[in-house]
Order: C-alpha cells, then structure tokens, then sequence
C-alpha cells in the first residue's frame, strides 16, 4: 500500500473518531455517589420519544435534553425520589419504567397474570375432554395380543 493511501486513511479515520468525540455529552461530577446516582437514574427513566429505551441508550433530542435535566438536578443536591418525582410531574408517570399500581395502572399489573390464569384453566379444561374412552370391546383386542405375544 502506498504511503498516500495510508495517510487518507489516517485522515478519515481521524475524522471519525473526532466527530464520534464531539457527539458525546460528558457529565462530571463532584463525587462517584452522584455519578452512580445519574447513571441509575438515566437507566430508569424512559425516553419520551423512543417509547421502549431509556434515556442512557436513545439519541433522540429529547433524552439527551432529560439527561441534561437530570444531570442540573443532580447538581442542586437533588435525591434520587426528587428527581423522578419532577420528571413524573413534568412527563407524566410514563417516563418512569417501574409505574405505580393506580386505578389507570392496575391493568398492567394484573393482565399477565389473568393470561395466565386463563391459559391454565383452557389447558386443564381441554385435558379432561381429551380423556381417552376405552370400549370393552378394544380391551378385549388388546388382551387377545398380549395373550399371543405370550
């Protein structure tokens, strides 16, 4: 390979990792406590936008604006019940992905259990209609082979 090619490849790979470097949002804090606490948080809390991610793993506009949020709570001394209490204030308690049992939530909590419920019932119901109803007559067959064999 020629020394041209190996240094337009070192170019664009440069480029790549410089703009891999400027996309990526950097939060320090003062101590590791409110550092663990911003990455529990941002785990926890449900991107608005992306419906099924969390707010550490969507690049959506709006998570990185939730993880600035948090991080300037965070800053004020926020606890981590105050933080997830604004953002359910503010979003609504969809943004948070352990939802409280309430009567608009109560479903969530109950459905899989009732599917299961219902699915153990069906199954058990069409076991006992399949019970196998053996005539005299077949079991009469049946020894007349054994009686053979032997």
């Amino acid at each position: 390979m020629s020394l041209f090619k190996r240094c337009l490849i070192m170019i664009v790979l440069g480029f790549l990792s410089i703009q891999v470097l400027s996309t990526e949002d950097k939060f320090h804090f003062d101590s590791a406590e409110k550092n663990a606490l911003f990455l529990e948080l941002t785990k926890e809390l449900r991107c608005p936008k992306c419906q099924n991610q969390n707010i550490a793993d969507s690049d959506a506009m709006i998570a990185v604006d939730l993880k600035r949020k948090v991080y300037e709570l965070l800053q004020q001394d926020y606890d981590k019940e105050q933080v997830i209490a604004f953002m359910k204030k503010r979003y609504g308690d969809f943004v948070y992905y352990q939802p409280p049992v309430n009567p608009m939530t109560i479903w969530l909590w109950l459905l899989p259990v009732l599917f299961i419920f219902i699915a153990l019932v069906g199954i058990i119901i069409s076991r006992k209609r399949q019970a196998p109803e053996i005539s005299q007559e077949q079991l009469d067959k049946a020894q007349a082979i054994l009686e053979r064999e032997q």
